[in-house]
């Protein structure tokens, strides 16, 4: 009995170690220092990294994690005059060694893939091409890589901005969390177009309400739901604000708030660039980019949705792009694109400020930040 005890004592004293200790995967750009992806292994008491592996790459500038966290599925951000350059890498993941082995290539169907994810059951994986405002709808195999796609959609317009809104632009694909439906924003047409989603098919066909429209220049850019799947918050790239909306169950948005996210006291160009709610649902936190270098930090009413701005946090690296929380809730990391960084943050979870823990993790022209346990 004592043996017995002891060796549960072990085993969960070695789940503690292991859960504290996660792989972070990051994708960059590849034209500079960097040569694809690299994972590391990140203390959760200390915010120290440690590099593990590293596979190489063209451009992953975004990374989808499979839900079983066994497999990784990378953009590849090229194009060519065809319209077709663009590219998507799966990766097995060996969760002991963390280690990443290549498994298969495929076209993304379109120029510039900016963004790709997951459904809940590993079954499907979609893709966003920006400069081909395409999208496209891939089967994932047994051993992990992707299939040929079971739906291509390409949108059609422009908007008010004769220099960035002169055709449509995908730069987010996220499924709602019944997965009835596909939101995609589209910097490109002031819109975030709905798609309903067959599980068995993997084709997308137009919702009962099939677009949310923006206020024209604003360029939709990430969305993201809140825990509990009520609310959606928008940011939204050419004005650099937020948006609040009300889900329902038909698939349409209900507009609520907009809110800037630059400081009150910035005057330069507007570039908003990522968007994400804390864990425990209580804080959103969206960044922008150009001169201003910024998390916007916004408290969320439990009942409305609705935001209250706390404060805003300088970066402290140039051209943040993605940022994300560790497992543990604790630390926010900050992806530079310009100043080949990422900045560890700790996280305050009861007032939801950051403050610069000192840590530095030196990566090339990183984009993106994802997590395995």
């Amino acid at each position: 009995m004592k043996n017995l005890i002891l060796s549960v004592i072990l085993l969960f004293t070695m789940t503690v170690i292991r859960s504290q200790e996660p792989y972070l995967l990051v994708g960059t750009y590849t034209g500079g220092k960097s040569k694809g992806v690299y994972v590391y292994k990140f203390d959760s008491k200390t915010a120290k990294s440690q590099l593990i592996d590293s596979a190489i790459t063209q451009n992953p500038s975004y990374i989808a994690i499979s839900p079983d966290q066994k497999f990784v599925y990378t953009v590849n951000e090229n194009g060519n005059d065809k319209g077709n350059g663009g590219g998507i890498t799966s990766f097995s993941f060996d969760k002991k060694t963390g280690k990443l082995t290549e498994l298969n290539h495929v076209s993304s169907e379109g120029n510039h893939p900016c963004y790709i994810t997951v459904n809940k059951n590993g079954k499907w994986v979609v893709v966003g091409n920006y400069s081909s405002g395409t999208l496209a709808v891939y089967p994932v195999q047994k051993d992990g890589s992707l299939g040929a796609p079971t739906a291509v959609i390409k949108h059609e317009g422009r908007s008010v901005n004769t220099k960035r809104q002169e055709s449509p632009h995908v730069h987010c694909t996220i499924f709602s969390p019944d997965e009835k439906y596909l939101f995609v924003a589209d910097l490109g047409i002031d819109k975030i177009m709905t798609y309903s989603f067959d599980h068995k098919t993997g084709k997308l066909s137009p919702a009962p309400v099939p677009f949310t429209e923006l206020k024209a220049g604003d360029g939709p850019r990430h969305l993201t739901f809140s825990p509990s799947g009520k609310h959606v918050y928008l940011i939204t790239e050419l004005n650099a604000g937020v948006n609040v909306y009300n889900y329902h169950k038909t698939g349409q948005l209900e507009y609520v708030q907009h809110l800037p996210a630059l400081p009150p006291e910035y005057t330069g160009p507007e570039d908003g660039a990522d968007i994400h709610v804390s864990p425990d649902g209580k804080f959103l936190y969206a960044s922008t980019r150009a001169q201003s270098n910024d998390i916007a930090i916004f408290s969320i009413d439990q009942r409305t949705g609705t935001l209250t701005l706390v404060d805003h946090q300088p970066t402290l690296g140039i051209t943040p792009r993605n940022f994300n929380f560790d497992p543990s809730g604790n630390y926010l990391l900050v992806a530079h694109q310009n100043s080949d960084d990422i900045v560890v943050f700790k996280r305050d979870k009861t007032t939801g400020l950051l403050q610069d823990s000192g840590e530095r993790i030196t990566v090339g022209n990183s984009v993106c930040i994802k997590w395995i346990d």
